[in-house]
């Protein structure tokens, strides 16, 4: 059995037209957030959830702990309904959001600790057990005594970070945990997933629009847009999925000014230009020939697209 079960969910949000002499007849509106999606997760997976802005991911976390209530379909989480027991879901599930914080902006960071202990009641061994481990890997002791709104921006984030695992939740729903970090505190934080899911078997659902958190971090994804999944497999599968693409980088001896037939330009300046092509429609010998018949060539490579690229593509895609 799977530790997470979504099934055929939708959430439907109505939509009161604003007061004014325009919206006197007009009914509301409703809006699929979420439109009939179904996947599984298993005990220690790391699932990357991704999709545009408004695509219904952050719905479907908070359907996943229990702040909302579906408006049709299943969901069980290790066997819990969320929404029909909320507290029993609460003791499994740790919750960080980037943009918000559930630690007390005013107070020092060890007196949201403190409260956090007392309302998941969590025994003094499994509290210093844990508190060591942060210490450990994000040297916490020098931040515990800090008001929460004098952390600079990772710092906060590794104690939300700590806060949603004080109490060793089974499942980790992360929503932006790396939005606004710089370099080096996003990999500290990106080795630390990777540390609890391994070390600890706790399983992680990851959304982000940082596609190097989800490539660092997970192995299969889920794509949704509108509300609806597109794709659910392993990231070498989307791939697949638009392995014809190919960019090549062409670097000239005079600055290119030529337009290549039925091939996508998304970058030329002076001398370097970068071309993708599909191969189902062209091919690089071709485009080879039609840059060196009125320029000359001095490097060029060929790369297949990274997956920021696939997704770029995959959503145009989806739109036409």
């Amino acid at each position: 059995m799977s530790l997470i079960e979504v099934k055929n969910i939708t959430k439907v949000y109505k939509i009161k037209p604003s007061k004014n002499i325009f919206s006197l007849n007009k009914s509301a509106t409703k809006v699929n957030a979420v439109d009939d999606i179904s996947f599984k997760i298993n005990r220690g997976e790391i699932i990357g959830y991704i999709g545009k802005n408004g695509a219904g991911k952050s719905t479907t976390i908070k359907i996943l702990s229990g702040i909302l209530l579906p408006t049709s379909g299943v969901v069980t989480v290790d066997g819990i309904v969320p929404y029909k027991n909320r507290i029993k879901n609460a003791r499994k599930i740790g919750v960080v959001f980037g943009q918000r914080s559930q630690l007390y902006w005013d107070l020092p960071v060890i007196d949201s600790f403190c409260f956090l202990r007392k309302l998941y009641q969590v025994d003094h061994d499994t509290y210093q057990q844990n508190m060591n481990y942060f210490d450990e890997f994000f040297s916490l002791q020098d931040l515990l005594d800090r008001p929460v709104r004098k952390l600079s921006l990772g710092q906060r984030m590794k104690c939300d970070l700590c806060a949603a695992l004080l109490h060793s939740p089974e499942i980790l729903y992360l929503d932006e945990p790396t939005i606004g970090l710089d370099i080096l505190t996003k990999n500290n934080v990106r080795e630390f997933i990777k540390k609890i899911n391994q070390e600890k078997k706790i399983t992680v659902m990851l959304t982000t629009h940082d596609i190097e958190d989800i490539e660092h971090l997970s192995s299969r994804i889920i794509l949704i847009d509108q509300g609806k999944k597109m794709y659910d497999g392993p990231i070498t599968g989307i791939q697949k999925h638009l392995t014809r693409k190919r960019l090549i980088k062409v670097v000239t001896e005079k600055p290119f000014t030529q337009v290549l037939e039925n091939i996508e330009q998304p970058n030329i300046k002076e001398c370097h230009a970068n071309f993708v092509i599909d191969l189902d429609q062209n091919s690089i010998p071709n485009v080879i020939n039609a840059i060196s018949g009125s320029n000359v060539i001095k490097d060029i490579t060929v790369q297949e697209p990274n997956l920021e690229q696939i997704l770029f593509h995959y959503y145009q895609q989806i739109e036409k």
